[in-house]
């Protein structure tokens, strides 16, 4: 079975395994006690919080740890937005953000309006899903208090221009947080490089288990928490850290950033390929998300005439597992928001089909193109 749907989540590495067994074993301690076990938890954790600091050119207090990248999505809308409401006098507050976002970040944003609130503007994306910094330029207000924007997009894989993005927030002094889950392991992450205020990250996507994640946020950022209790992460968090998870997660950081420059062009050709292959044995075929502008490890296409899922059934009985999108929106029957906001109609959406690789990926996928050919073909012949 060849898998590729790497963008739903990932194995676990075995240098992964191996850094995080001593604290599910001899060093198992709290990190917020005050004994032998308890502080080479504490230490370990001290560690892995620099680590990851080091990747993201933050300081070693802007990360916090999180479950995954849902949570670390809700951290950062909620609390960042919040607190800068309370800071205003008339507690007026407005954030902006595009209707491609991961669900984790349209229901935030919903929640903000729906229970505090607050005036939302959801910025539209072009065709091939990127957004327009002169639109988000417009989009901003006296009383925005945050711009939230996915840096690739967990669907077709369109990147956005986060240092353009990230240099119009600045200039009104409004906080930019990034949806960076999937970007990590493809493109950079250095908050001086791309002036980001606040990313996202989840550990299953790089190589770490699941219910891993981080928020790295300046440390000038106000941030109300969501959690309430002991006052882990600096207040920001509260609950017993997950020792060996955060151990984990910035263990297969660093390995994704060492092998990104060469892993990221090695893919990125073979993605061309198979896109180039499918495009020319499949007259239904049609690319979606942009195309230079793209997550090396995504292949996105729609197939008129067929539909997503049966191609999906028919792709797996020979052997390849795929999806048509978010894993996070399985099984449901309502064509792809992300498609739709880019003008896609709604039976052609129903067709989507995504192939997201690993990064060590290095055959090329040739047999899988020709594959794609025979189950479109299979799926049109059973509809007619």
């Amino acid at each position: 079975m060849l898998y590729l749907d790497n963008a739903a989540t990932t194995p676990v590495r075995p240098e992964v395994l191996e850094a995080m067994m001593p604290y599910l074993t001899r060093w198992y301690g709290n990190a917020s006690s005050h004994h032998t076990v308890g502080e080479a938890a504490a230490d370990a954790l001290a560690d892995a919080r620099a680590r990851v600091a080091r990747v993201l050119g933050l300081r070693a207090g802007d990360i916090v740890f999180t479950s995954g990248g849902t949570e670390a999505n809700n951290l950062a809308i909620k609390g960042i937005a919040i607190a800068g409401a309370l800071r205003r006098e008339d507690r007026r507050a407005h954030v902006v953000t595009t209707p491609i976002e991961h669900e984790s970040v349209l229901e935030s944003v919903d929640y903000l309006e729906r229970v505090h609130g607050f005036a939302t503007t959801r910025v539209h994306v072009d065709e091939h899903a990127r957004v327009s910094t002169d639109d988000v330029a417009r989009g901003l207000r006296d009383d925005t208090v945050l711009v939230s924007i996915g840096y690739a997009n967990n669907e077709v894989g369109t990147v956005q221009d986060a240092a353009a993005l990230a240099s119009v927030a600045r200039e009104r002094r409004i906080p930019l947080h990034l949806d960076g889950v999937q970007a990590a392991g493809w493109l950079s992450l250095s908050a001086d490089e791309l002036g980001y205020d606040a990313i996202s990250l989840a550990g299953h996507k790089l190589g770490a288990p699941k219910g891993t994640g981080v928020l790295g946020v300046r440390g000038r950022i106000p941030l109300e928490p969501l959690l309430h209790g002991g006052g882990q992460e600096r207040g920001r968090r509260s609950g017993t850290e997950d020792v060996a998870g955060a151990v984990g997660f910035a263990t297969a950081l660093e390995l994704a950033e060492a092998e990104r420059v060469e892993a990221s062009a090695r893919v990125s050709a073979i993605r061309d390929r198979f896109i180039a292959r499918v495009l020319e044995r499949v007259p239904s075929a049609r690319l979606t998300g942009d195309p230079v502008h793209r997550l090396a490890g995504t292949a996105s296409f729609t197939f008129a005439g067929t539909s997503g899922e049966a191609v999906l059934l028919e792709l797996e009985r020979r052997g390849i597992v795929s999806s048509s999108g978010s894993a996070c929106a399985a099984g449901s029957d309502e064509p792809s928001h992300v498609l739709l906001a880019m003008g896609i109609a709604p039976a052609l959406a129903q067709t989507a089909v995504r192939f997201t690789f690993p990064r060590w990926l290095n055959a090329p996928l040739d047999a899988v193109a020709d594959a794609v050919e025979a189950s479109v073909s299979a799926v049109s012949e059973a509809g007619r």
